[in-house]
């Protein structure tokens, strides 16, 4: 199965070398390789956004050009705002990117891969997967 990687776990492969976050770190090299991992260009914006510097910049868009893009559609614009609304009718207040995750990974039956816990409460309303970490 596909996995969709939220940008928090791009970050801590690409920033932190801080030991709490190498599990994550790990699962994410391990689906490289077996190239499960997806990406969509609001992710990839956002990663690209932290850098200011212009190299730093260019050879992260390199490295991230690896990725095909996952295409956005126009349906997974409108059932991300479906989404949103369903889970605020519920209480649940969330970011519009992060219902797009939801919608995209939806629509191609990917499993999304992030440490962001309101994917837990989405959860609790939309069929959505989470990757969970696997212990090596």
């Amino acid at each position: 199965m596909k996995v969709l990687i939220d940008t928090c776990i791009w970050s801590y492969a690409l920033r932190s070398k801080h030991q709490n976050f190498s599990a994550y770190v790990e699962q994410l090299n391990d689906l490289i390789s077996a190239q499960r991992v997806l990406i969509i260009g609001a992710i990839k914006q956002e990663l690209l956004s932290g850098y200011s510097d212009v190299n730093k910049f260019e050879v992260l868009n390199e490295h991230l050009s690896y990725f095909e893009n996952e295409v956005v559609i126009d349906v997974d614009y409108i059932e991300a705002a479906r989404f949103s609304n369903h889970c605020r009718r519920k209480g649940i207040q969330g970011s519009h990117i992060d219902f797009l995750i939801c919608a995209v990974a939806i629509r191609l039956n990917a499993e999304i891969f992030t440490t962001d816990k309101d994917f837990d409460f989405y959860k609790q309303h939309l069929p959505i997967k989470l990757h969970k970490l696997v212990n090596h």
